[in-house]
C-alpha cells in the first residue's frame, strides 16, 4: 500500500482519483433509497390490519439471536437507519474516509471490505450486545463504517481531519479517540440506544483486515495470491523433482539397446529435437507401460535427450 503525500506530509489523492466512484455511489444512493422507502411505509401504509413497516423492519432490521433473527438480516440492517441525522453523518463519514479507499484499492475491494466490516460489527453486536444492554434490534451502518475509518486511520496516519470542520487532529489520533469512547460507553452503558459492540466490531475486523492486507493477504484476492504462492512453491518443488527424476530415467535407459542389439542412432545434431512436453510424454509412457513399448523414433528422441543431459 502506497500512502501519497506531498512535502508537508499532508495526504494527496492519487492521480486517478474520482470524488464519487462507484462503489461509493451504489452505497449511498441505495442506502438513502432505502431510507426514503422506510419514510414512505412509514407513513402508514397498510394492508387491512397489518402495517407494511412493521413487516419491512421485522424482515430487515439486525434481531437479537431467538428474537427474530434471520441470516441476511448481517447485511440488510446496513441500509436502515432511524431518522435523518443518523443516515446524513452516517453517509457522510462514509463518504469522507471510504472515497480514498475505494479509490486506491478499487471498487470490488471496497464493497468488499465494508459488507465484511458490517457482517462482522453483526456478529459482535449479537454475541456481545446482550451481555451489557437489553436485546434490541439494530439498524444503521456505523458498523461498516468504523470499519472503514480504521482502515483510513492505519494506511493515512498523519493525513489531517478536520473534527467539526474546524479542528485539524491527525487521522490515527482520531480513530484512537473513536475507540476509547466506543469501548468505554459499550462497557459501562452509559450511552444507551447506540450498538456500541456492533462499532467496536466493525473496527475490529477492519483491523484484522489492513493486517492482512500489510501482509499481503488482502480479502478474498490476497487469499488467492496466498494459495497461488503456495501451490506455486509445491508446483516448483514437484517439477524440480521431476526433472531430477527424468534425469535418472534417461541415464538407466541410456545403455539399453534397439532390439536389434545396437543403441538408437542419435541423428544429426538438431535433428529430433524436441521440447520438455514430449518429453515427458514418453517418460510417462515408460512409467506407464515399459520401455519396450516405446516406438523406434520415441527411442531415438529419448537417447538424444540422454546425451544432452550427460
Amino acid at each position: 500500500m502506497s500512502y501519497y503525500t506531498n512535502y508537508s506530509g499532508y495526504y494527496t489523492p492519487p492521480s486517478n482519483f474520482r470524488f464519487f466512484p462507484k462503489g461509493m455511489k451504489f452505497l449511498l444512493l441505495s442506502t438513502i433509497g432505502v431510507f426514503l422507502f422506510q419514510l414512505f411505509l412509514q407513513l402508514g401504509i397498510r394492508v387491512g390490519n397489518i402495517y407494511l413497516y412493521d413487516i419491512f423492519f421485522r424482515l430487515f432490521a439486525l434481531w437479537p439471536l431467538g428474537h427474530g433473527f434471520l441470516i441476511w438480516q448481517v447485511i440488510t440492517y446496513l441500509f436502515l437507519h432511524g431518522g435523518f441525522f443518523h443516515i446524513l453523518f452516517n453517509m457522510l463519514a462514509l463518504w469522507f474516509f471510504g472515497v480514498e479507499l475505494e479509490n486506491v484499492w478499487g471498487t470490488r475491494r471496497f464493497l468488499f471490505f465494508y459488507f465484511l466490516c458490517g457482517a462482522g460489527a453483526a456478529v459482535s453486536n449479537l454475541l456481545l450486545g446482550p451481555l451489557f444492554a437489553p436485546p434490541a434490534p439494530t439498524i444503521g451502518a456505523s458498523g461498516a463504517i468504523y470499519g472503514v475509518l480504521i482502515a483510513f486511520g492505519m494506511l493515512f496516519p498523519d493525513a489531517p481531519v478536520f473534527l467539526y470542520f474546524l479542528f485539524p487532529i491527525k487521522a490515527k489520533y482520531l480513530v484512537a479517540i473513536f475507540i476509547a469512547m466506543e469501548l468505554f460507553y459499550g462497557v459501562t452503558g452509559t450511552q444507551q440506544g447506540i450498538a456500541h459492540f456492533a462499532h467496536l466490531g466493525g473496527a475490529l475486523v477492519g483491523f484484522i483486515y489492513i493486517i492482512m492486507y500489510r501482509k499481503s493477504v488482502p480479502g478474498i484476492e490476497g487469499i488467492k495470491s496466498f494459495f497461488h504462492r503456495t501451490f506455486g512453491n509445491i508446483q516448483s518443488s514437484i517439477q524440480a523433482r521431476r526433472t531430477y527424476e527424468n534425469k535418472n530415467v534417461i541415464t538407466d535407459v541410456n545403455f539399453r539397446e534397439m532390439p536389434d542389439g545396437t543403441k538408437p542412432k542419435a541423428g544429426k545434431p538438431g535433428e529430433g529435437d524436441v521440447n520438455q512436453e514430449r518429453l515427458d510424454e514418453i517418460l510417462d509412457k515408460i512409467s506407464a507401460s515399459g520401455y519396450d513399448s516405446l516406438t523406434e523414433e520415441e527411442k531415438r528422441i529419448l537417447f538424444t535427450a540422454s546425451r544432452k543431459l550427460n
